[in-house]
């Protein structure tokens, strides 16, 4: 099992900037991949970014330019740098580890942390 603790959530004004981070109960070297994801009231839930164990990442064009991912392998953590926020990114962002557990992925998730963008 892996439990995975999201902080840094907040409410900001637009153009501002904030820090997620998520803190996993194992060593993320052995994580798959991880990343984070949002969801906004109505709306499903959508990738926000994505990391390996190599280091390669992911942006869907919404954030590119605007949000970096990086992970702490010594930490155990892994950030979500947000600058240049807007309305629109106003969610609960949650925090996800992907595992390879005998070939087959599975996924972790963590309780979430309201972002809210709003002047």
């Amino acid at each position: 099992q892996v439990q995975l603790v999201e902080s840094g959530g907040g409410l900001v004004q637009p153009g501002g900037s904030l820090r997620l981070s998520c803190a996993a109960s194992i060593n993320i070297r052995s994580i798959y991949a991880m990343g984070w994801y949002r969801q906004a009231p109505g709306k499903q839930r959508e990738l926000v970014s994505t990391i390996t164990t190599d280091g390669s990442t992911n942006y869907p064009d919404s954030v590119k330019g605007r949000f970096t991912i990086s992970r702490d392998n010594a930490k155990n953590t892994v950030y979500l740098q947000m600058n240049s926020l807007k309305p629109e990114d106003t969610a609960v962002y949650y925090c996800n580890a992907r595992l390879k557990v005998l070939a087959v992925l599975v996924d972790y998730w963590g309780q979430g942390t309201q972002v809210t963008v709003s002047s």
